[in-house]
């Protein structure tokens, strides 16, 4: 698996699109049947993606792999093969009262060549989810996973060629400048997941051409707790998405925001439910996953230090090994807003700890901060968690609990803001990579002929009775 140059990334494009205008439009069971190939080869590979992620990490959980990558791969892929064919299917419009011999409608057409550009945290189901949604649509597609997973990244080629010709889906590989050179190319859609950063260069390559764009980014998803709330459901449900892969998780719970009253009872709430998820410890662990690589394990070592030297009280649950990158969980308590813990995405398993007085202090405190890709309550106060809801504005919202809304089907993902543009899961995924033809047939009797010249009475008494 080399690098592509930029040329072969343009003949790459100009050979599917050539091919997308010569075949047209596939028809519903095409789509089916492609979608049935690529989960069959999926599972089929089932135990060779485990093993390369395994060895992308140097430490990643197997079981966890199966849970947070193929299992929302393959339930996605079933989801929409069961949906296209109504998805798929003319939508009838209104026609106004004046020209109702005629009909209006919506076809949703494939706009042709999609771009995938895809992430390492999660780079299975972030690569083929995608790809799946990009195939029910109709489009074809070029795929470039992450440089930084490149035993998964040749294992997605290699499932890729197994299903699909490489006018209909290419996998390209290469780093920063092959990046660059896809997002400069005049796709139909790009679709990026990844940072904020390179989510911006992305989008700013792309209008050059009027390319639209998906941008899936990340941010500092906040939990807020109900004073009062049971501090061990809490704990346990954000300690399951904190770790959930090292929170290397885009959604991740990124802090929490207590009340001062409840602070402690958290802590000791989430120590409990820490070593309750891992109580053989980190190290070795066949059931933790390591930081990707020297780099992202130097940063959060460099944030805790931050935190440490700034007044936060540091716990650590475990211990560490730098030569495998694995970085045990660590919560940050009395953290303040001007600490690098709160000023970036952490993306890692440190949690830092806020309190708060007021609910309108916990809500100034996020409108503060760019709109992040998740926020979650924990609460059983329905007016309070409505008025939370109003009063903020997220990408999605788990209510009691953390990450699960990214797993349902039928509800679309995506930020707003800082943590994304645009939204794809489900249908909402299949009506960003069509366009929404309008069609409208004429009738026999045409209304607008009595407003066409020679101008008349008729034509003032026709004006006034639209215009009232």
């Amino acid at each position: 698996m080399s690098d592509v140059t930029p040329a072969e990334l343009r003949r790459i494009l100009d050979r599917q699109r050539a091919a997308f205008l010569h075949a047209g439009p596939p028809d519903l069971k095409q789509r089916r049947t492609h979608l049935r190939c690529l989960k069959a080869e999926i599972l089929k590979r089932r135990t060779d993606i485990v093993r390369a992620l395994k060895a992308d990490f140097g430490q990643r959980s197997e079981r966890e792999s199966a849970i947070v990558e193929l299992i929302p791969l393959v339930r996605s892929i079933n989801y929409m093969i069961v949906h296209l064919g109504h998805w798929m299917k003319p939508e009838r419009r209104h026609v106004s009262a004046y020209f109702q011999c005629g009909s209006a409608w919506i076809i949703r057409q494939p706009v042709g060549v999609v771009g995938i550009i895809a992430p390492w945290n999660y780079p299975v189901s972030l690569a083929l989810v995608p790809l799946a949604t990009a195939i029910a649509a109709g489009n074809r597609a070029i795929l470039k996973p992450s440089e930084f997973t490149p035993a998964t990244s040749a294992l997605i080629e290699e499932i890729a060629r197994a299903v699909f010709a490489p006018e209909q889906v290419s996998v390209v590989t290469g780093g920063g400048e092959v990046g660059a050179a896809f997002s400069a190319l005049p796709f139909d859609h790009i679709l990026f997941t990844g940072s904020t950063a390179v989510g911006k260069k992305v989008a700013e390559a792309a209008a050059r051409n009027l390319t639209p764009v998906t941008l899936e980014l990340g941010g500092k998803s906040p939990v807020v707790i109900e004073p009062g709330f049971s501090m061990q459901r809490v704990a346990d449900r954000v300690a399951f998405g904190k770790l959930t892969n090292a929170g290397q998780t885009c959604i991740a719970p990124d802090y929490v925001l207590v009340h001062e009253g409840d602070k402690d009872a958290f802590a000791a709430a989430y120590e409990a439910a820490v070593k309750k998820l891992h109580p053989g410890g980190y190290v070795g662990s066949a059931d933790y996953t390591a930081i990707l690589n020297t780099h992202h394990y130097e940063r959060l070592s460099g944030l805790i230090r931050d935190a440490e030297e700034h007044g936060a009280q540091v716990i650590r649950m475990g211990s560490d090994s730098t030569a495998s990158h694995v970085l045990s969980p660590v919560l940050i308590l009395n953290a303040q807003p001007d600490m690098a813990v709160m000023q970036e995405e952490i993306f890692g398993p440190l949690l830092p700890v806020l309190t708060y007085r007021t609910r309108d202090e916990a809500i100034a405190f996020i409108n503060a901060r760019p709109r992040p890709l998740a926020l979650y309550y924990f609460g059983d106060n329905r007016a309070e968690r409505d008025r939370l809801l109003k009063r903020t504005i997220s990408g999605n919202v788990t209510i009691n609990g953390t990450l699960m809304h990214y797993v349902q089907d039928d509800l679309p993902f995506g930020g707003v803001g800082d943590s994304g543009i645009g939204a794809y899961h489900g249908k909402e995924g299949f009506v960003a990579l069509t366009h929404a033809r309008g069609v409208y047939r004429q009738g026999r009797f045409n209304a607008a002929t009595l407003l066409q010249p020679p101008f008349g009475k008729l034509t003032d008494v026709l004006t006034n009775l639209i215009l009232r």
